[in-house]
């Protein structure tokens, strides 16, 4: 069981809980500061002052006062109206995530819920329910209040929700409308009660940035993945045009102290350490390679720095209050503020993303090399008899095309804004269009990549009987495990899609057997 205190939830947790099983309980400590704060709105809501939330209306109509026998009717209505969303549901991982990070926040016990009701939504997801939460509708403004709404309502026997307890998530998996049930009936089915909600306990469940940050959480999981496939790519790609190693010397990088550079330099040296290909053409007179190969370590590894950015803010706003207002039990006080904006969160992921469009340009580029004799001294489109043969030729062009996407996709969504809610939420953070391109971003990078693997591979097996390193070798190998060597023309997508498969898992990455950074 992973334990929610508030305070301490990493990526790694994250990234178990949604796609596999794992339970989710709460602290000793958190329970008695959500019993604190609680203790603070009830004694708020019995002296009749107004406060935000409680019992006054939400947003532009803050100001207007609601009779203490409507206060719970409040509270179901703000969940209604506030359910919004369109367009295809998130995956079910980021559900998961969802559910846990906004359980994290409210065990900080800034949020004013009954303990009871935080124990509710864990039991969410220990018991496999699974709430619809349509993807779009969220500004980032006063939170994700669309698709947490979504999710909340499911707790009071609404919404829409499917049953899945004991399934492992892939990556890519995808949840389809045939398979929701009313979410009164998908309680049911997992012997669980709808939730009655007192004063403040809508608010409580939607206030803040979770949707947003479980979608740039898993990104940025698979994004450290990615960043090391990277260097493994762009090792074979060096091998198989048989570039040269030296420009991955400590020495140069040492004078240009980026740590992303480094690392990735380093992770170069190692995997084309001890290759027989490489020592092949040491005296061949060539001065320089191309940028795409040359340059690998430093576009890598600002790609690198990107990717650090994004997680450290996606680790801090895992474990932040943003709520609003927020509890001070310590104080007995309820204050309003602004925790709830997700600009940390849209920043982040407009920069991985921007990040992420770095390492698939500059793969797609190392793969045309592959595919031009001239540039790599190899048949043409990687396959002998070209010209009967057409090779790998159309999957470079997918590469291209995934590229170009990228690039629209790169630009980024938090420098957008709108005013929403007759105004009152006059500067929003776009944070959820910025946290479902950057998803988008990922799974084209990932099939760059694998594009990419799939043509340095073909390379190698065509420099036969020279071999390359032992790492690139264990990585050849599993490869050819799913994907065989390219003899005549087959339809490339399968190959790709296998190869996408194996990024995903990270079997490339254990395949290459070497510590990479």
């Amino acid at each position: 069981m992973i334990e929610l205190d508030g305070a301490s939830l990493t990526l790694e947790a994250i990234e178990r809980i949604a796609h596999g099983s794992e339970r989710i309980g709460l602290s000793a400590g958190a329970a008695a500061r959500v019993r604190a704060a609680r203790d603070v709105v009830d004694a708020r809501a019995a002296a009749g002052a107004p406060v935000y939330g409680v019992n006054t209306g939400f947003g532009a109509l803050a100001e207007v006062a609601i009779a203490p026998d409507q206060l719970a009717t409040l509270q179901v209505n703000l969940l209604r109206s506030h359910a919004a969303g369109v367009g295809e549901p998130l995956g079910v991982p980021a559900v998961r995530a969802l559910i846990a990070l906004r359980a994290n926040v409210l065990a900080k016990g800034f949020s004013g819920i009954r303990l009871e009701t935080l124990e509710a939504l864990l039991a969410l997801a220990n018991a496999g329910v699974h709430p619809r939460v349509p993807a779009r509708g969220s500004v980032g403004a006063s939170g994700d209040l669309a698709p947490l709404a979504h999710l909340a309502l499911v707790l009071i026997g609404e919404g829409e929700a499917r049953n899945d307890a004991g399934y492992i998530f892939s990556t890519s998996e995808k949840i389809y409308p045939a398979s929701f049930l009313p979410g009164a009936d998908a309680l049911a089915r997992a012997g669980l009660r709808p939730v009655v909600l007192a004063p403040k306990e809508g608010l409580a469940l939607i206030n803040g940035t979770q949707a947003s940050t479980a979608v740039l959480a898993l990104a940025v999981s698979d994004a450290i993945r990615l960043a090391r496939a990277a260097d493994i790519a762009a090792a074979m790609s060096v091998d198989a045009l048989r570039g040269s190693a030296h420009p991955f010397e400590e020495r140069i990088h040492a004078a240009r102290p980026v740590p992303g550079q480094a690392a990735s330099a380093a992770n170069l040296r190692r995997l084309l350490d001890g290759s027989a290909i490489n020592a092949s053409h040491a005296s061949c007179g060539k001065v320089q390679d191309a940028y795409a190969l040359r340059c690998a370590p430093q576009v890598h590894g600002a790609a690198r720095e990107a990717l650090g950015f994004a997680r450290r803010l996606a680790e801090i706003e895992a474990n932040a209050a943003t709520d609003n207002p927020m509890v001070f039990a310590d104080r007995g006080e309820i204050v309003s503020g602004g925790n709830f904006h997700g600009a940390p969160v849209a920043l982040a992921a407009d920069t991985l993303a921007i990040g992420l469009a770095q390492l698939a340009t500059i793969s797609e580029r190392r793969t045309d090399r592959l595919m031009r004799p001239e540039e790599s001294g190899l048949p043409a489109f990687l396959i002998r008899e070209s010209g009967l043969n057409s090779g790998l030729m159309m999957a470079h062009v997918t590469a291209a095309a995934l590229a170009s996407e990228i690039k629209t996709l790169a630009h980024p969504a938090s420098v957008d804004t709108i005013p929403t809610s007759a105004g009152r939420e006059d500067h929003v953070s776009m944070s959820m269009g910025a946290a479902l391109k950057l998803a988008r971003v990922v799974d084209l990078t990932r099939q760059v990549i694998a594009i990419e693997l799939l043509a340095s591979c073909q390379g190698i097996d065509l420099l036969a009987p020279l071999q390359t390193s032992a790492p690139l070798e264990s990585v050849r190998r599993a490869i050819r495990a799913v994907v065989p060597t390219l003899t005549v023309d087959r339809s490339p997508a399968g190959d790709i899609e296998r190869l996408v498969t194996l990024l995903e898992r990270g079997d490339i990455e254990r395949a290459a057997g070497t510590t990479l950074e």
